[in-house]
């Protein structure tokens, strides 16, 4: 099991905690410092089962910036690639399934499911 992780994200950090206390064997990846790329937000996406646009955090200023809603699906993973912050946080990812894991309450009852 892997976490998209940001640890500067008090969402993230709570649902790594919760991961630990289930006492999962998790692998932290800090997508800041890692940033996936395009084929892993592809593959990602597939896992989510989710449009691009679903993924991105509208409210963050860089899409302020640089998106605009006519923007193609590959214009979009384009962007998630080259500024990872947009990626909606935590993320988890237990071989074919994925989940972004916001409110807690939704990685909880995915884990659950899972067992």
């Amino acid at each position: 099991m892997k976490i998209l992780h940001n640890a500067h994200c008090s969402k993230s950090r709570e649902c790594l905690a919760f991961l630990k206390e289930e006492d999962l064997n998790v692998e932290v990846v800090d997508y800041l410092k890692n940033p996936p790329t395009i084929e892993e937000i592809k593959e990602l996406l597939r896992k989510l089962a989710i449009k691009p646009i679903e993924l991105v955090r509208k409210k963050e200023a860089i899409w302020k910036e640089v998106g605009k809603d006519t923007l193609s699906d590959e214009e979009i993973i384009a962007l998630l690639h080259q500024y990872p912050k947009l990626i909606e946080r935590p993320i988890i990812i237990d071989g074919e399934r994925a989940i972004i894991a916001r409110p807690l309450s939704v990685a909880q009852e995915w884990i659950k499911t899972a067992e």
